[in-house]
């Protein structure tokens, strides 16, 4: 038996466990090694329930006694759990009637949280986490005990985490011994890693606590080494193409655009065009990220790398996430650029057929300079007599095919990709390693810094006499909501249960209206026409309004249950609002209680409007796979790596890479065979070359 033998062959799995653990991703004995512990144990980490005292944060385990729905000002669900020192309360205000049926008496809980004491010892909103009677007795004999992740499947199947445990220990035995290492000694010992076999079972059944974080940074490693492999050779297979047309040098329409420009650029508009400019008239393809603040002027910077494309003699597919963004771009250039003789058009899934078939044959015979549009712009029917540059806005809301499908209509068009979302440099140099980058940091003159507070649920009476205010003086507000409509899962209000009561009970004397994504879009687009045009004085909308709205006068935004948001959502949601010169006031409304990491999100928010901080604060609270999932920018899933604290582990596989592939062909024996593993590893995921 080796590492690529089917599982149904160890000892104890047999065809119908196989099926269920097929369905988890554990094909052969080299992904049940793979399949890790979730999190672990301690006993010297666990307080018996007796010894809590107030303010205390701890993690006790014990069996629950007893639960039901508290009545009183708050409904909450009370859970007693006691072990053999005494009894405490876990109480839920959010989400009680869902988490009602999730726990059974003699259930055994891991609870962590803060202790408070309202009457008696209780954690309110605790992290809590079930576990097997086996498990708790392995814990009480002083063992530290891995905790696999679950599914019910699996728990029917009888797999539960002891037969784990057993499984990956016979697996263990059969091959542990013949776990070959691809990565040199010299490279293992100049980084401190442990050997690939150690690794693996150290990470399973660790002797020391801190044996797993070690187990861990090696396995960690070898995701980064697969991925800045995949990310380089990329880079490097794209420079070896020719795009096949030449450029020359900015004439007559690009200088017409900019002196017809109502504003100047500012020095990193100037920077960032000079290099866009620079990059199309080389030899190969662009390959380029622009990414800037909600605001500093990154669309007038693509549009001028247009009217150069349609100088010469090239056309541009300007593709928008959403219908609203692309419709605003369309509507805002389509006559700036008609007065110098470009022509462009707008193709969105709403248009009639007859619309799109004219669009349609403009694109194909070349008398439309420039496409705006949405994903209907990468349909069959949809093609280009000689598309020379693609432009893609808010790019990571298009899946890595979608943005391939729109690069292959053209023979090696200039890419440009944008983004109001900066990107912090440990994901610069994995999701946008193969992308040169340009930042635009400062914002255009006049533009000032949007006042934003956080405010408790509590606070909104006399939140709303200040609204009242700000209307009366002629500004416009937004209320943004989560949710469209109330669920039973989540005690949240919704935006339309709270559009009907703001409309009747609060500000009955001024004109609101509703948006949400699953309107129909001519009912949405006269909604927001209405709002643009002060016929509607408060917007309540769900984050539809994230992209796509420029509304000068609208100068107040309140986002409820703040605390559901990331941060870098709100800084989006913020960015609506403080557009016309008048200085904005964003309102974050949190209900209580919340926890401690989003207290610290909202304490950010507050405290910092630069994007780029933003991205970096948000980064480091919510992970890498919040922030930004890898799975739709066509590359490996990170499942043991953090890009928060492994950038050292980062920056040496990044190394390792470089110096790799700019060997040419003098290997050695260890080069050769590390070369040969990235290659088996990364056979079928090359789709990141298809992205431009």
């Amino acid at each position: 038996m080796n590492l690529n033998s089917e599982v149904q062959y160890l000892k104890g799995v047999g065809p119908r466990r196989a099926q269920i653990l097929n369905g988890i991703g554990v094909h052969c004995i080299r992904d049940l090694l793979y399949y890790l512990p979730r999190r672990y144990i301690d006993r010297s980490m666990i307080v018996p329930i007796g010894s809590l005292k107030a303010n205390m944060t701890a993690t006790v385990i014990g069996k629950v006694m007893g639960s039901g729905i508290l009545m009183g000002r708050r409904k909450r669900l009370e859970v007693v759990l006691g072990d053999d020192s005494g009894y405490i309360s876990l109480i839920w205000f959010a989400g009680y009637k869902y988490l009602e049926k999730m726990f059974k008496k003699g259930d055994i809980l891991s609870v962590t949280g803060q202790v408070t004491y309202f009457q008696q010892r209780q954690i309110v909103h605790p992290e809590v986490e079930r576990i097997e009677d086996e498990a708790a007795e392995l814990i009480h004999t002083g063992r530290i005990v891995p905790v696999y992740p679950s599914t019910g499947a699996l728990k029917k199947a009888g797999i539960t985490g002891r037969a784990l445990r057993q499984l990956v220990s016979r697996a263990l035995e059969m091959v542990g011994d013949r776990i070959d290492d691809y990565l040199p000694d010299k490279f293992r010992k100049e980084i401190d890693l442990q050997a690939l076999g150690n690794a693996l079972h150290l990470i399973h059944y660790p002797e020391k606590v801190d044996d797993p974080e070690r187990a861990r940074k090696r396995l960690a490693f070898d995701e980064l080494l697969d991925l800045q492999y995949l990310i380089l050779k990329s880079r490097k297979d794209k420079n070896r193409i020719s795009k096949g047309h030449e450029y020359a040098r900015p004439g007559k329409k690009v200088k017409d655009f900019l002196k017809a420009l109502p504003f100047r650029l500012t020095e990193d508009q100037k920077k960032t065009t000079e290099r866009i400019l620079a990059d199309m008239q080389a030899d190969k393809p662009m390959h380029r990220l622009m990414q800037g603040d909600v605001g500093c002027g990154k669309t007038v910077v693509a549009l001028i790398a247009s009217v150069y494309a349609a100088e010469n003699g090239l056309q541009t597919a300007f593709m928008a996430p959403t219908e609203l963004l692309a419709e605003q771009h369309y509507n805002n250039w389509r006559q700036p650029l008609e007065d110098i003789g470009i022509t462009s058009s707008l193709m969105t899934g709403a248009l009639k057929a007859a619309d799109r078939r004219r669009i349609n044959e403009a694109a194909k015979s070349g008398d439309s300079n420039i496409v705006f549009g949405t994903h209907a712009v990468i349909s069959d029917t949809v093609q280009f007599k000689e598309l020379g540059l693609v432009i893609i806005d808010e790019q990571h809301r298009f899946g890595v095919m979608q943005r391939g499908r729109l690069i292959g209509k053209g023979k090696h068009p200039d890419t440009l990709v944008m983004t109001a979302t900066p990107i912090p440099r440990t994901l610069a140099l994995t999701l946008y390693g193969d992308l040169d980058i340009s930042s635009i940091r400062t914002m255009p003159p006049g533009r000032q810094p949007t006042k934003t507070v956080w405010r408790s649920a509590s606070s909104r009476p006399e939140m709303y006499k200040y609204l009242i205010t700000r209307l009366e003086d002629g500004d416009q507000v937004f209320f943004v909501y989560p949710l469209v409509e109330r669920s039973e899962k989540m005690d949240l209000q919704a935006a339309e249960d709270e559009y009907k009561r703001l409309k009747k009970e609060v500000f009955g004397q001024f004109n609101v209206g509703l948006v949400h994504g699953r309107m129909k879009n001519n009912v949405r687009e006269k909604t927001i026409g209405a709002f643009r045009k002060k016929e509607i004085d408060i917007l309540v909308s769900t984050t539809v309004i994230e992209v796509g709205i420029d509304i000068p006068t609208a100068n107040v935004m309140v986002i409820e249950h703040a605390e559901r948001f990331g941060l870098s959502q709100l800084h989006q949601l913020r960015g609506r609002v403080g557009r016309g010169g008048k200085r904005g006031m964003a309102i974050a409304v949190a209900s209580t209680p919340i926890s401690d990491l989003a207290k610290k999100r909202l304490d950010m928010f507050v405290s910092s409007t630069d994007g780029f901080k933003i991205a970096e604060a948000d980064l480091e609270l919510r992970g890498p796979g919040e922030f930004f999932g890898t799975r739709q920018h066509g590359l490996p899933e990170l499942t043991v790596a953090n890009l928060v604290r492994d950038t050292d582990l980062l920056t040496a596989a990044r190394e390792i890479i470089i110096e790799l592939l700019g060997k040419a062909r003098d290997f050695d024996m260890d080069d050769r065979r590390l070369i040969n593993y990235l290659e088996s590893r990364l056979a079928g995921r090359k789709t990141l070359t298809k992205f431009g």
